[in-house]
């Protein structure tokens, strides 16, 4: 993806690309997973992740920027040190 969002940065100066890696989101998949020690770990991993507004408002942010500026790219993650 990091070569797709340059391409387009370096081949359009009037088109704005941004690459956003998110951490761990919590989401509704996985619930469903009957191996109780990969339930276990995706419950605990849960309670440290971020939250799907958390994107969004990163996503935002990078939108709102005045024309002539690019954010090129954010890394959101959860402030837990083993995620």
């Amino acid at each position: 993806m990091r070569a797709i969002t340059e391409d387009l940065r370096h081949e359009h100066d009037d088109v704005r690309s941004t690459l956003i890696s998110p951490g761990v989101v919590a989401t509704e998949l996985g619930h469903d997973i009957t191996d109780p020690d990969i339930g276990t770990t995706l419950t605990g991993r849960r309670k440290k992740s971020l939250t799907p507004d958390a994107i969004a408002r990163a996503v935002r942010s990078a939108i709102q920027q005045p024309e002539g500026v690019d954010i090129n790219e954010v890394i959101v993650r959860p402030t837990a040190a083993d995620m």
